[in-house]
């Protein structure tokens, strides 16, 4: 589903129904994986596919972690995964250390794994602030269910701001926003493919959030999975199964242990710690294992490596903002 700035009277009103155009939800989220055939994964020139670390960090405000937003980079061209605080502003960061598929001009493809703030909250920049400096691409965002009511409360929100642009002749284009929702996937299941990159979803496990989702990017000759927020699955273990890169979320286990009861059990209800992340990459057996999402509550990033040591003897990295893997 398209959603037009020039539609923002409709976002104002609320009406979703009639923006669905008459599909079901069902309808609309099974077509997501009717792509155009293509010959298959690549990266342009022969360069290799990499995973861009545009924010690392969670709901905690630090200055040198923003918040939670990936991008896998093949073919010339930029996949977001995740819009927290600060993405835009970190992929033009990206773009000036020398990778250019960050120009946030042409970012217009991205991926949500859950609508949680610390995940979205970038979502209307990354909606108006490309657009207003060039992009003149329609913004194709996929994710769980949800996402389209979300996307229309935005528009709606900066109504005023989207005429005032049309009255001074601004090319709307890139200001409009396609939407895709994924239902939960019972298995691994493709949900995006061009020439560049191939994009499997699957099933999170975080909490009550039901519609979470993790990703599997295969691009260039090398696979990419993103876990978004969960505790440790099958579903997940399913998807890489040797993959070159595993980014996963992760928590410091002893620093959790000194929080409140209360603290604890959210916590191991919706996300991973440092040990159970070891115990994981030792039967997914990636090439690298990267955690970002980092809740330290007080630990270092040693003592978090530490913790993943104690279980996992591969390749690991606590990533920061702007690292390339």
């Amino acid at each position: 589903m398209r959603i037009s700035a020039a539609a923002f009277a409709l976002a104002i009103a609320l009406t979703l129904v009639a923006c669905s155009s008459g599909e079901s939800d069902d309808k609309k989220s099974a077509a997501i994986a009717e792509e155009p055939e293509a010959a298959g994964p690549r990266a342009a020139g022969g360069a290799e596919a990499k995973l861009v670390i545009l924010g690392s960090g969670t709901p905690i405000p630090e200055p040198d972690r923003s918040g939670p937003a990936v991008a896998v980079v093949a073919g010339g061209r930029a996949y977001l995964v995740d819009f927290g605080p600060g993405v835009v502003r970190r992929a033009e960061a990206a773009f000036r250390k020398g990778v250019d598929a960050l120009d946030v001009r042409r970012i217009a493809i991205a991926f949500a794994t859950h609508l949680h703030s610390d995940h979205t909250a970038g979502y209307a920049d990354l909606i108006l602030t490309p657009a207003v400096v060039g992009r003149h691409d329609t913004l194709r965002v996929f994710g769980p269910v949800g996402l389209r009511a979300m996307t229309l409360h935005l528009l709606a929100a900066y109504a005023a701001d989207l005429e005032a642009r049309r009255a001074t002749g601004d090319d709307m284009s890139g200001y409009e926003v396609e939407v895709a929702e994924i239902p939960t996937p019972a298995a691994l299941v493709e949900v995006y493919r061009d020439d560049n990159v191939t994009v499997r979803a699957f099933a999170a496990s975080h909490g009550a959030d039901g519609g979470a989702l993790g990703y599997r990017f295969d691009a260039g000759g090398r696979s990419f999975v993103v876990s978004g927020d969960t505790t440790p699955t099958q579903a997940l273990l399913d998807a890489c199964a040797g993959c070159d890169v595993l980014l996963h979320e992760v928590y410091c286990e002893r620093g959790l242990a000194e929080g409140p009861p209360s603290l604890q059990a959210y916590h191991r209800d919706h996300h991973t710690s440092a040990v159970q992340l070891g115990e994981l990459a030792s039967k997914a057996a990636p090439g690298l294992l990267a955690a970002y999402h980092v809740l330290g509550f007080g630990c270092t990033d040693a003592e978090i490596q530490a913790e993943i040591a104690s279980r996992y003897a591969g390749r690991t990295v606590i990533t920061a903002d702007l690292d390339v893997l």
